[in-house]
């Protein structure tokens, strides 16, 4: 079987899906608007019962099983913007062949704090993270999930809006939208892409 990027190894039992949460490793990120995806693959593992534990991979990884899907979770420790590194090494321990089969989830400048959208392939919007992705895995046919966290005020440039926390009711708001991102990719596994993009992509703002 030829895998994502060209290779042709794999190792371990095949998963259903690969969730890969972008942000980075380390405490002083922690809990900043570029970590919400890093954040939503702690709130699936969570929900199982499972710990995110370092892998060979360059990521935290664990395995869930959703709607009786096995889903493999991944926090990449490659930083943001080379997260591809990892992803293409995880493609391959967990037997992924189809980009339909990666969930990407990010935060996203152009939705508003809190917003979630699916999305299926398509352009990256200058996301290093996910250019890193495409580059790696040859690709951009995966999934996103997209979390908004808003245009910077101001002056502001982005990465330092993104590498910065948020105020106490926009961090209300982001809790609420991990959870409900989550709730997005449970729905995913279960039902598929369009059935998540139906439910989350016709909300308002």
């Amino acid at each position: 079987m030829r895998l994502l990027g060209g290779g042709r190894e794999r190792r371990g039992t095949p998963a259903d899906l690969l969730v890969v949460g972008l942000g980075n490793p380390g405490e002083q990120y922690a809990r900043t608007r570029h970590n919400v995806g890093a954040e939503v693959v702690g709130e699936l593992a969570e929900r199982g019962a499972v710990a995110l534990k370092r892998s060979k991979e360059r990521a935290l990884t664990a395995e869930v099983t959703r709607a009786g899907r096995r889903l493999a979770l991944a926090f990449p420790q490659t930083f943001y913007n080379e997260s591809g590194n990892a992803a293409l090494l995880l493609t391959r321990r967990y037997g992924i062949d189809d980009p339909h089969q990666v969930v990407v989830v990010h935060d996203e400048l152009d939705l508003p704090p809190g917003t979630i959208r699916v999305k299926l392939g398509g352009g990256l919007a200058g996301n290093n993270g996910l250019k890193s992705i495409k580059a790696h895995l040859k690709t951009d046919d995966f999934v996103r999930v997209r979390l908004g966290v808003g245009k910077p005020p101001g002056s502001m440039q982005g990465a330092d809006h993104v590498l910065r926390p948020p105020g106490k009711a926009e961090r209300v708001e982001l809790d609420i939208a991990i959870r409900e991102a989550a709730d997005a990719i449970e729905l995913l596994a279960a039902d598929g892409v369009d059935a998540a993009m139906n439910r989350y992509n016709t909300r308002a703002s």
